[in-house]
């Protein structure tokens, strides 16, 4: 099986954790691996509907769309719920990427845009991110995420707990 084409969804304030994501996918001691859809240097522009053209284009070659989910893309429309529209538009898997280590859907921060349309919520960890890139398909529209013991069968600790061990 190749490697899914994906586009990465992501309010400005998360770029950091963007580029943490191609740091793993180069680092060759992590698991992680995708073709990555973005576009390959910032638009040099203001035109939104330019912007928008463009991104589409780059939407349509993938398969899966994911959305990092920080503090503030609930409240982001111009780009980031547009790009979950056209993903969605385009029959892509949608996977919801919580920054705040939740592993299910988050009301509070979550754009209402893929809240009950089949999409699974994972945390932010190459493993998790890895595994819904590789092997979860949109089901019914409702929300899905995987159980904490699936998340141990990985190695992952829990994140309530986690910075508790020694």
């Amino acid at each position: 099986m190749g490697l899914p084409r994906t586009f990465v969804g992501f309010s400005s304030t998360d770029i950091t954790q963007y580029r943490l994501m191609l740091a793993w996918k180069a680092h060759e001691h992590i698991d992680f691996d995708f073709v990555n859809c973005q576009l390959q240097e910032d638009l040099d522009s203001e035109n939104e509907g330019y912007i928008k053209r463009v991104c589409r284009e780059r939407i349509k070659m993938a398969s899966k769309y994911i959305m990092l989910i920080g503090q503030d893309t609930r409240y982001k429309y111009k780009y980031v719920k547009w790009e979950a529209e056209v993903a969605l538009e385009k029959g892509c898997t949608i996977i919801g990427v919580n920054l705040d280590k939740s592993r299910q859907f988050v009301d509070a921060t979550c754009p209402p845009v893929i809240n009950d349309i089949g999409a699974i919520f994972v945390s932010f960890s190459p493993k998790i991110i890895a595994h819904a890139l590789q092997n979860y398909e949109m089901n019914t529209k409702r929300n899905y995420h995987y159980e904490d013991k699936f998340y141990k069968q990985l190695g992952l600790l829990d994140p309530l707990t986690a910075f508790l061990t020694p």
